[in-house]
């Protein structure tokens, strides 16, 4: 940005004005700055697209430790703004041909090639794209192709289901298929939909540019639903679908009022009209758990729904006891959703109560090895419990050595002391891509002797028929540990099974919201409780120190459990997102309800999958710990309804 404006300066003052930026950026920086202080400044540059920064950091680090990333950061921002010349970046990749950050630079240049429609190098690049996990770029790829006059509309409607992924290149993609006529009106208009019910207005807008609606009225019914509610839907295509998506808009604040205008206008919506009308109006109100949202979703009947759309229909069904809905819904899920471990679980116990025995345990075999939450729950609907199996042949030191000399490795150790841990894991895993077992199980076992024990767990995690379950359920200060929740009578294994959620041991770990230790504790959570347990002279520095974290975090739990009947999905769910909203969830419960189901149901993402993820984390540690099978059903229980009374807990 402070290039492009030096450019549009007269060329003497321009020169005297780019190169003093460089300057100024350099005084932030301590005087006697560290080599390890540059690069994390050029780093800060290159995140900036400030190349003349970049470009003046780099220079002051000839002999840096990883030079290729000194050399990422110098080219990145200049990709982006389109000054890099072509023989610049392929320098780059030869000189670095087969590391993980080639890699990634690749995936810049891509994205800078599709929005420049260099189609050319990008067909000649994108095969060579390893990792190939940018959605923005298949889009682009499919444009490539689409532009040539292939037929990739079955492959676009696979790929555009979350559009708040999409940027620049799906937005062209979808341009593309509807002037060449691969995308129709309901193409289209289902994008606008999808778009809008996730809030990509900007997705929308653009491709509302492509049916016989301006970007006006779409504005207005994503911004003014009321007014576009209040006029009815009128007539035609364009007017009937601006009304749907307003009341989905509407549905977000009020899915009562959202309702009424449908019940009272919807004779003049086309029957499959209506439906996609309620499925606007049953997303939201499931994600406020709304007990009407399952008759709303009963309305939408054989609707196309959005991926979102479809998962939520089955969770109400779940929470509704509606095993029949269960069943039709996951049934018309699209084949890459219906696939899904969690779908083949529910479809299994749909079949069950529907008396297709035979069936049901077909599709709790397919899933019974997978060493998760639905894995271990058809493990127990085949009549199975939980159970380590036999631990493989340690990893011989013979095995380990080479793991010493890996560049990739030794490129990980060294952003984990910059404290660069996304770095750090992308260089990891880019190692572990082409490793057998028992290569796996050697870099988990090198990870544990250098104390990285959250890397130790993903690459154990990794293996298919070898498998450690120490390296992937490690118990690290089980001393302290025991020392702190037996007292509290708190199950050790429960405990653990968080912390491997929480930090996966990073003892030093902190989150973007200012959690810090093993437990992750939140400074406020911290003081809280050091003075309702009586620890005198605390202070926000000692969160970090083990015997405290874990103090302070465990007597925490023990509080939120105690305050939740002694439910520890409930529990669980209180210590993700703080104690009221797991009991706000189950005021909504009409009935009671499975563990599984009530987890399954959580409106949060994040704390749907954490809640799953530390209850399958604690099962396998008591089955480590007691030496024998184990139920997670059971660990579950059921959830019962409640009124959603105050708490005192932070």
């Amino acid at each position: 940005m402070q290039l492009k404006k030096c450019l549009a300066i007269a060329a003497s003052i321009a020169t005297a004005v780019c190169f003093a930026l460089p300057v100024q950026a350099q005084k932030r920086l301590p005087a006697g700055a560290t080599p390890d202080d540059i690069f994390l400044a050029l780093r800060d540059a290159a995140r900036s697209d400030d190349s003349a920064t970049a470009a003046s950091l780099a220079a002051r680090l000839p002999d840096y430790a990883i030079a290729s990333y000194v050399d990422y950061y110098r080219l990145k921002p200049r990709i982006r703004d389109f000054s890099a010349t072509e023989s610049e970046i392929r320098d780059f990749l030869t000189r670095y041909e087969g590391s993980a950050i080639a890699d990634r630079l690749r995936n810049d240049w891509l994205l800078a090639l599709g929005k420049r429609g260099d189609w050319t190098v990008f067909d000649e690049q994108y095969p060579q794209f390893v990792l190939n996990d940018d959605v923005q770029v298949k889009c682009f790829a499919l444009n490539s192709r689409a532009l040539k006059g292939q037929n990739v509309a079955d492959e676009a409607r696979a790929l555009l289901v979350s559009p708040k992924d999409y940027g620049q290149g799906c937005s062209d993609l979808i341009a593309t298929l509807a002037q060449n006529h691969q995308f129709d009106d309901n193409d289209v208009w289902t994008q606008i939909r999808q778009a809008a019910e996730a809030g990509a207005n900007n997705v929308a807008r653009r491709a509302a540019l492509f049916t016989d609606n301006g970007d006006t009225s779409l504005q207005q019914a994503t911004d003014k639903p009321a007014l576009v509610l209040a006029r009815g839907p009128g007539r035609g295509r364009t007017s009937h679908e601006l009304y749907i998506i307003a009341l989905g808009r509407a549905a977000k604040n009020n899915p009562q009022q959202a309702a009424s205008f449908l019940s009272d206008g919807g004779s003049k919506l086309t029957a499959q009209e209506q439906a996609l009308g309620w499925a606007q109006i049953a997303l939201p109100a499931s994600m406020k758990l709304a007990p009407e949202a399952i008759d709303y979703w009963r309305k939408t009947k054989d609707a196309q729904l959005s991926n979102e759309g479809y998962q939520w229909k089955v969770r109400m069904a779940l929470r509704a006891g509606d095993w029949k809905l269960v069943k039709s819904t996951i049934e018309a899920m699209p084949p890459a959703l219906r696939s899904d471990i969690t779908w083949t679980y529910w479809l299994g116990r749909a079949q069950q109560e529907g008396g297709q025995n035979e069936a049901a345990q077909k599709q709790f075999q397919a899933i019974a090895s997978n060493i998760s939450f639905y894995g271990q729950l058809a493990t127990e609907e085949l009549g199975q419990k939980i159970m380590i199996p036999p631990g493989p042949t340690p990893a011989t030191a013979a095995e380990i050595a080479p793991m010493a000399q890996n560049s990739g490795f030794k490129r990980a150790f060294k952003f984990y002391d910059l404290n660069m841990r996304f770095e750090g894991i992308r260089e990891w895993n880019w190692e572990l891509r082409k490793m057998n077992d028992r290569q796996l199980l050697a870099a988990a076992e090198f990870a544990r002797q250098n104390d990285v024990l959250d890397r130790m767990v993903n690459t154990s995690d990794r293996t298919r028929t070898e498998m450690d379950f120490t390296q992937r359920f490690p118990a690290p200060h089980l001393t302290e540990m025991s020392a702190n929740t037996r007292p509290l009578g708190l199950e050790t294994a429960w405990v653990y099974g968080l912390i491997r959620q929480e930090s996966r041991f990073i003892k030093n770990a902190r989150s973007h919201v200012g959690a810090s230790g093993l437990m992750q504790l939140m400074p406020a959570t911290a003081r809280f409780v050091a003075k309702k347990i009586g620890l005198v002279e605390f202070t926000p520095d000692q969160i970090n120190d083990i015997n405290t974290n874990l103090l302070l975090g465990t007597s925490y739990l023990n509080m939120v459990l105690g305050n939740l009947d002694g439910s520890q999905p409930l529990a669980t769910a209180a210590y993700n997102a703080g104690p009221g909203r797991p009991r706000s969830w189950r005021s909504t419960l009409a009935r009671p309800v499975e563990g599984a189901i009530f987890a399954e149901s959580i409106p949060f993402t994040e704390t749907r999958g954490y809640v799953k993820n530390v209850m399958s984390n604690a099962t396998y540690y008591a089955a480590l710990f007691e030496g024998k099978p184990q139920s997670l059903k059971q660990r579950l229980g059921q959830v019962a309804p409640r009124a959603n009374t105050p708490t005192d807990l932070p």
